[in-house]
């Protein structure tokens, strides 16, 4: 790949992800000190989940027939930008909520978008595409460095605030602006029908007649569910009981993601695809646990070490989980397979999650804050739930023979 295309890609996948670290981590805290109850704190995170449930119509339907990526990744970063700034302003929950659908409907297919970018360009996208995608990653968590190294110096308690929003939203238009100098990317598939059934990849659904593959698919939604108070009280609670800089501090998951990255193909060699999605959903339930009996004292190394398990939690999991597809799902459904997962994952788990997460956040309410500790203890229970059944009922898939 030409030199200077890769780097054009990596500031690409930079701000794309500094985009979303920018508003989604200290939200959660800004909401509950203006006032949100936990069910509408709860409420205002699924908007990436409808957001991914129906982005799919939009890039299959639309952008990949009509227009060049980078145009609508242009348009839609800018428009989203605008539509962030107007979130940070807003203080009525109704309201917040449907703005911040629309501004998530113009971020979620963008996600997409980046990837068809960079893969159009690559002559080898299994080799050049992880180098290009860690810099999300970076993106990520630059994004709470810049919250609590500079942001909070200048503004201490900046966490607790719209200014998170606001720096989400000039992010958005830098990226939009950027856009137009990305590589030509132009629609894949001008002329050809496309289907409901293709957009949402119903035609893995074939692949339920299998009880290993049924299972993971019930598994990784129903893991979703816990997955989702992690992201959205997680900044709130640190902040609850007193840890500065929270936001810097929770992107050591981030830095723990990408060591995790790098050694997975050992893990992966020696644990094979059932014990590794089993240690995904086991740091789950460790994790909750860590942030139930922590605290700024003595157990501060158990905040730290919930922090540090999102490594194992995302990496073990997901990836293993997009392998598993890939391996399973023929040559011919691949795409429609890992399109299929997403929608359960991101799409359907993390909605019902997020209602879920408001829900118990409000029933430990206290007149003095939340009892936390009760709070932590429901989703791990959750996930340790989830995992006895799945170590029950998977069977390891054999190995296929190379064709």
């Amino acid at each position: 790949m030409n030199p200077i295309v890769r780097v054009k890609l990596s500031i690409m996948m930079f701000l794309e992800f500094f985009v979303w670290g920018a508003w989604a981590v200290t939200m959660g805290t800004y909401l509950g000190e203006i006032g949100f109850e936990g069910v509408q704190i709860g409420n205002a995170y699924t908007a990436t989940g409808w957001a991914a449930i129906v982005s799919p119509f939009f890039i299959g339907m639309i952008a990949d027939r009509y227009f060049a990526a980078e145009r609508v990744m242009a348009f839609l970063h800018l428009i989203g930008a605008v539509l962030m700034y107007y979130v940070s302003t807003i203080q009525d929950p109704g309201l917040f909520f449907w703005a911040l659908v629309a501004y998530a409907l113009c971020y979620m297919p963008t996600l997409a978008l980046v990837n068809a970018i960079a893969m159009n360009v690559m002559e080898d996208s299994g080799k050049e595409f992880p180098m290009i995608r860690v810099f999300g990653t970076i993106g990520w968590i630059a994004a709470g460095l810049t919250i609590t190294l500079i942001l909070d110096k200048a503004m201490p308690g900046v966490e607790k605030t719209a200014i998170p929003l606001k720096m989400a939203a000039l992010a958005s238009a830098v990226l939009g602006v950027y856009s137009f100098l990305l590589p030509h990317t132009p629609p894949k598939s001008t002329g050809k029908s496309v289907t409901i059934s293709d957009v949402l990849g119903l035609e893995a659904l074939g692949l339920m007649r299998d009880r290993s593959f049924a299972i993971f698919i019930l598994s990784s939604l129903l893991v979703c569910i816990p997955l989702a108070f992690y992201y959205n009280f997680t900044n709130m609670y640190l902040n609850a009981i007193g840890m500065e800089g929270a936001a810097g501090k929770m992107s050591m998951g981030q830095m723990s993601e990408i060591f995790f990255m790098v050694v997975f193909p050992l893990f992966f060699a020696r644990l094979g695809v059932k014990w590794m999605l089993a240690a995904g959903m086991l740091a789950w339930a460790v994790r909750y646990v860590f942030f139930a009996y922590g605290n700024t004292d003595a157990s501060i190394w158990m905040l730290y070490g919930g922090i540090l398990l999102h490594g194992v939690c995302y990496d073990f999991f997901f990836m293993t989980g997009q392998i598993y597809v890939d391996r399973e799902a023929p040559k011919a459904i691949q795409a429609s397979a890992q399109g299929f997962i997403a929608l359960v994952t991101y799409g359907v788990g993390m909605v019902i999650g997020s209602l879920i997460s408001g829900k118990i956040v409000d029933m430990y309410a206290t007149a003095d804050g939340h009892a936390w500790t009760n709070i932590w203890l429901v989703p791990a229970g959750m996930a340790f739930a989830v995992l006895v059944g799945f170590v029950l009922m998977f069977r390891e898939p054999e190995r296929k023979p190379a064709a």
